[in-house]
């Protein structure tokens, strides 16, 4: 298997939430992984601190950690989850792993989707478009394919055009049915407004997708239906007070 040389300085994994794996339990116990791919700006973490303090709290006793991906310069976010990847690996052995990205992270958790060890994708808010118009042409979607993938865009993102994240999931749909789309009505970039309904809704696809294989009924039938209607899934005011899975 391709190895990834540990990234220019020092990108590593933050301090694991969920899956204890001190104070006499061991590092067998941890059955999946998540890793939290942060955006371009310290000054904008967008929802993943909350994601990662909800995975912990919902997956801990199925096994489940989660990592934040220290970026350490030096080479592209990109390759630092490739690498990550690889370090969980050698930490976890052969468990599933989910990249979750937000901004220029959920472009990285896109793009790196094509790791052995990687069995899904949750990409908050991806920032596609300066990507697709520096590289001439469209994002790549073959390494999504035998992947979960969840889309998770604002209406009214004003930085990164969500568009151009419809159009990916469009053609990411027509080689992998086990790709899904949720829009957030009226939310920005940093999916603020409506952040209690982004973390359950990106917690209800993790769960499912590294154990369960069962999800809440909107992302069942968002994953089952045809393109436009599964990657135009409004997401509900006040979902996850009621999920039962």
């Amino acid at each position: 298997m391709a190895q990834h040389a540990p990234p220019a300085r020092g990108a590593r994994l933050g301090r694991a939430a969920g899956a204890r794996t001190g104070s006499g339990t061991t590092e067998s116990a941890v059955n999946g992984v998540v890793l939290l791919l942060p955006g371009a700006s310290r000054f904008s973490p967008g929802p993943l601190r909350p994601l990662g303090r909800a995975l912990g709290r919902a997956g801990g006793a199925e096994g489940l950690v989660a990592h934040i991906v220290v970026h350490g310069g030096g080479s592209s976010r990109e390759e630092q989850a490739g690498w990550a990847a690889d370090e969980v690996v050698r930490r976890y052995g052969d468990v599933p792993v989910c990249l979750a990205g937000y901004g220029a992270g959920g472009l990285a958790a896109l793009r790196a989707a094509g790791h052995h060890a990687v069995n899904s994708v949750v990409a908050l808010a991806p920032c596609l478009e300066e990507a697709a118009a520096a590289a001439g042409r469209p994002e790549p979607v073959k390494q999504l394919s035998g992947r979960r993938v969840l889309i998770v865009h604002g209406t009214d993102d004003a930085r990164s055009d969500p568009e151009a994240s419809f159009q990916l999931a469009a053609r990411a749909k027509k080689a992998n049915r086990l790709t899904c789309r949720f829009e957030v009505h009226s939310d920005g970039h940093g999916l603020r407004e409506h952040q209690p309904e982004v973390v359950a809704l990106a917690v209800d696809f993790v769960l499912g997708s590294v154990f369960s294989g069962r999800y809440s009924r909107p992302v069942t039938d968002a994953l089952a239906a045809p393109p436009p209607l599964g990657l135009r899934m409004p997401l509900a005011s006040g979902f996850g007070r009621s999920l039962r899975r």
